[in-house]
């Protein structure tokens, strides 16, 4: 997939059916978190067999999720890597009925995995070096976008490969949710005031006095607008 300004869309649906598979985004994981490894390597870590490993290697490949990369020349076996990149996913509103339900599975099964994957370290680490936050910002569309690419821009100004980083740099991994609250339905009309019907006959003491007239309802003259 060649990298663009903005990031790559994948929009192949059967690419994303690819990634969706949860064996493989454990693959994946397990590249971030330990770098290259070979499938039996891999197997031994996720708990498969290496045939199964080696499958879900070359589909990935063939989508550019992953490469084949230099390993331990003494030995004739594939060393595989994540590919790096700034890959995104088609906007809810331009993806199709299949695409929405691939990628509700997805975001299922990454979701869960990643706090998974933060709350087992947080509880191995004895340092206070994990850092999260947790806010509300009031946003127009526009400036949520803004925010998203200022977010990306930041990641990349610190992306190095392992021979760039400085000397007891760490691999860190971070995750960005942000989401905005659903508009409030609009208020219910007001239901108009009914007019009182006259009774046939009334039964009222001869001493109490007659209405002038019949009270008149008045309906609004103007609907309220419906807040966006």
């Amino acid at each position: 997939m060649a990298q663009e300004p903005g990031g790559t869309e994948i929009a192949d649906l059967a690419a994303l059916k690819a990634l969706a598979q949860p064996r493989r985004q454990q693959i994946l994981q397990h590249l971030a978190l330990h770098g290259p490894a070979t499938s039996a390597i891999l197997a031994r870590g996720l708990g498969l067999n290496t045939g199964a490993t080696s499958y879900h290697l070359r589909e990935l490949a063939r989508y550019g999720f992953v490469e084949e990369t230099e390993g331990d020349s003494q030995r004739r076996q594939r060393w595989w890597r994540a590919v790096p990149g700034d890959r995104r996913f088609p906007p809810r509103s331009r993806q199709t009925p299949e695409m929405r339900l691939v990628m509700d599975e997805l975001n299922h099964h990454a979701y869960a995995a990643d706090v998974e994957l933060f709350e087992r370290l947080q509880r191995e680490s004895t340092t206070d070096d994990f850092a999260y936050s947790r806010s509300e910002i009031r946003l127009t569309d526009a400036e949520l976008r803004e925010f998203f690419e200022q977010y990306i821009a930041l990641l990349n100004r610190y992306k190095r490969t392992e021979g760039e980083a400085p000397v007891g740099a760490r691999v860190v991994h971070t995750r960005l949710m942000a989401f905005p609250t659903p508009a409030p339905a609009p208020a219910p009309l007001p239901a108009p005031a009914s007019t009182p019907k006259t009774p046939a006959s009334t039964h009222a003491p001869t001493d109490a006095p007659t209405p002038a007239s019949t009270p008149q309802a008045h309906a609004p003259t103007h609907t309220p607008e419906e807040s966006s």
